[in-house]
């Protein structure tokens, strides 16, 4: 079996695959203050609860945009499985080519989008993830990487409207059904699932326009599923897209 985990600035997303099959997904919270016994212990514990046996994870893959964090998963990992964990990066093998100014600063979570989404469409390829932050990245028809961009994140915005505003609740995102509302409450959801989903929408022409041609576009990450219902494109939506190509560049870097 294989252990996959895509550390986030939030959560700490977990994954084990036998074989190609995904056999559960989990989350732990992402906190640079936690040691490495502490990490272990909860990472055990998810694993067993899932009756998943230590001695059966072969491998690991990591990605992770919080460096402060990845030595304590990775030594948690190595001290519970035994196995070296293979840590994405720029230099990391895959079948998508980094085209970008600064190569080595490219987010392991976008390499992983990437070769993730490579596998799935034929043609440039437009890879959106909603997490704290929401991005996009443009992978061409060659499987190069052009490049994208970086949106404040929906939980993001949602809480600097309720911080910094006197008389805004906090409030459960759910779909008001119209874009004109009556109320606070319904105002705000319109403004952030709709504002979201015509914000995606105008990016995607704009991407498209760049590019000179159509281009796919997957989605994933904390409320995309629910934004993505609203968008005007056709969207594809994949939970697990990071994990899948976790996957897939463990086999590709994998000692013979």
């Amino acid at each position: 079996m294989i252990l996959t985990l895509d550390i986030g600035n939030t959560n700490i997303t977990i994954g084990v695959y036998d074989h190609d099959k995904l056999r559960f997904v989990s989350r732990m919270a992402t906190d640079s203050s936690r040691m490495e016994d502490q990490y272990a212990i909860e990472l055990r514990d998810i694993l067993d609860i899932n009756g998943v046996a230590m001695k059966n994870i072969e491998g690991c893959a990591i990605s992770s945009v919080v460096p402060p964090v990845n030595t304590a998963i990775v030594r948690a990992v190595r001290k519970l499985t035994n196995v070296n964990p293979i840590c994405v990066g720029p230099q990391t093998k895959t079948n998508v080519k980094i085209k970008v100014q600064q190569p080595e600063l490219t987010g392991a979570d976008l390499i992983v989008g990437c070769e993730a989404a490579a596998s799935m469409f034929n043609g440039p390829t437009i890879i959106l993830d909603m997490g704290t932050a929401t991005t996009f990245v443009l992978l061409d028809r060659e499987k190069n990487m052009l490049g994208g961009c970086i949106y404040p994140g929906v939980g993001i915005s949602l809480d600097a409207l309720t911080h910094r505003t006197a008389q805004l609740p906090s409030i459960s995102l759910k779909a008001p059904g119209k874009t004109i509302c009556d109320n606070t409450v319904d105002c705000m959801r319109s403004g952030i699932i709709y504002g979201t989903a015509c914000m995606i929408d105008g990016m995607v022409e704009r991407m498209e326009a760049e590019v000179g041609e159509r281009c796919h576009v997957v989605a994933t990450g904390g409320l995309s599923k629910e934004i993505i219902r609203h968008c005007r494109h056709s969207i594809h939506f994949c939970d697990t897209l990071l994990l899948d190509g976790l996957l897939m560049i463990y086999h590709a870097n994998k000692e013979n």
